[in-house]
């Protein structure tokens, strides 16, 4: 009997976050439909007449010939030569370059802008990453785990006077706050400066960089036109790592520091948290306990 309503329980929870989840889906998809496929329609029919004024400018070409350089085009890209330009433009595989889609790979980014095009290229990131992603999450796990270790020594918080506990709260949110300015909000201000990015798209890269998405319509030292020092990818595949080595410390500070908040609350209102946040009334009964893990 207890296993058949475990399971039951279960279920009634499975079906309602499937639903959910189905339901996000359908959001997401309905949205950047309404705002992405008017763009879409409208730089295609823009590439579309460029080519037809460019075959009325070069009358010497025709149509197939045309097609066939814009698929040498296409190749180029997909291989991660940049077509505009000329064969002076800086490797993408020199060892700064190489660094950073190292990084791409274990942090399972994958911008998708480059991409190893040998046979022996392709086998060896197979096996790099086989190593690498599992080497990268250890890391990361190490870190938080690290982290919660030294977060265990808080656990007598509540026996602690007004002030320190205020003080603890205080050092985490400034701890937080620098964390967030350091990670989230410098970076995307020197990739602006560097690129000719506005904010936004700086700010854009950034999350779309640390949160391992990686769509690759923006990657830094990709422009032909600009001269990049030497490890300037090599400094953005460092700012990746510790980056994400910033969000695995940062999980276990959030939910710690709303629950000292709210006990604060409840501390300033006369209330006390071990009842639950409920004062103690005559005649009636006191609610039951809810355990509130930091």
């Amino acid at each position: 009997m207890p296993q058949a309503r475990l399971c039951s329980c279960r279920g009634s929870r499975v079906l309602p976050l499937l639903l959910a989840y189905v339901c996000y889906l359908l959001l997401g998809a309905t949205v950047f439909q309404l705002l992405e496929k008017q763009a879409e329609a409208q730089s295609r029919d823009q590439f579309q007449f460029e080519k037809l004024r460019f075959l009325e400018n070069y009358t010497c070409l025709d149509q197939r010939a045309l097609e066939q350089f814009v698929q040498v085009i296409m190749e180029a890209w997909v291989k991660g030569v940049n077509p505009k330009g000329n064969s002076t433009n800086p490797s993408n595989w020199d060892f700064g370059s190489s660094f950073f889609f190292a990084g791409t790979v274990v942090t399972t980014i994958g911008y998708g802008n480059l991409a190893p095009s040998t046979e022996a290229g392709q086998v060896f990131c197979v096996f790099y990453a086989l190593v690498g992603i599992p080497l990268n999450a250890i890391f990361l796990n190490h870190l938080g785990a690290g982290l919660h270790a030294h977060l265990a020594t808080l656990e007598r918080w509540e026996e602690q006077p007004r002030r320190s506990q205020l003080l603890q709260i205080l050092g985490l949110a400034l701890f937080l706050t620098l964390g967030t300015l350091v990670i989230l909000i410098c970076p995307p201000m020197v990739f602006s400066h560097v690129e000719g990015w506005s904010f936004g798209e700086g700010f854009y890269f950034a999350f779309i960089t640390l949160s391992t998405i990686g769509f690759g319509d923006y990657v830094v030292g990709t422009d032909p036109s600009k001269h990049y020092i030497s490890v300037y990818r090599s400094l953005a595949a460092i700012w990746i790592l510790l980056g994400l080595a910033w969000l695995a410390l940062i999980l276990p500070l959030g939910p710690l520091l709303l629950h000292r908040c709210s006990q604060l609350w409840l501390l300033s209102r006369g209330l006390s948290p071990k009842d639950g946040g409920a004062p103690e009334m005559d005649g009636l009964p006191r609610p039951q306990k809810i355990p509130i893990s930091a």
